[in-house]
């Protein structure tokens, strides 16, 4: 089964709900941090990220989430929950050691008066998208020292593609 990629959003009893469906990428990273920026800027302090129909996530989209849960932690409260992950996704969340960046649930659902709504999927310009790339890959290094080594050359290569394009 091929699931095109999508996340849907809604709010219920102050927390923001987030379902993934299909794979979380790069592709729909930017709209998803524009969407928790606007949520956070509106006093949501609560986020639950439901993984159960998301295949795989690539090193952009946990960097996005990352970026969200150290925001909170900026702030001085709130959460980001992450729900019904697959073996594959909590092996890749351990693996950056975002697993002690979050709240790990093992089943959870959003309740079902959250009306859940697709983000936009339009694409960003490629210098928004290479940003959001760059900022996501600086919160798995603030979330956790060891992937410093692990981005080093994404990091070099973001940085030097967001100089030429300015």
């Amino acid at each position: 089964m091929n699931v095109q990629p999508s996340i849907l959003v809604g709010t219920a009893n102050r927390t923001v709900w987030v379902r993934v469906e299909g794979k979380g990428s790069f592709l729909n990273s930017t709209g998803l941090k524009e969407f928790a920026k606007e949520m956070i800027n509106r006093g949501f302090r609560e986020f639950a990220v439901d993984l159960k129909n998301c295949t795989v996530m690539d090193s952009t989209f946990m960097g996005t989430l990352a970026g969200i849960a150290l925001r909170l932690r900026e702030l001085g409260q709130g959460n980001l929950r992450v729900t019904n992950l697959n073996e594959r996704n909590s092996d890749l969340l351990s693996n950056l050691g975002l697993d002690q960046l979050f709240v790990i649930e093992a089943r959870h659902s959003a309740p079902v008066a959250a009306t859940q709504t697709p983000l936009a999927a339009a694409a960003p310009d490629k210098t928004a998208q290479a940003q959001t790339m760059l900022e996501a890959h600086e919160a798995c290094v603030e979330a956790n020292e060891a992937n410093a080594a692990k981005f080093k050359d994404v990091l070099e290569y973001l940085k030097q593609d967001l100089h030429l394009a300015s």
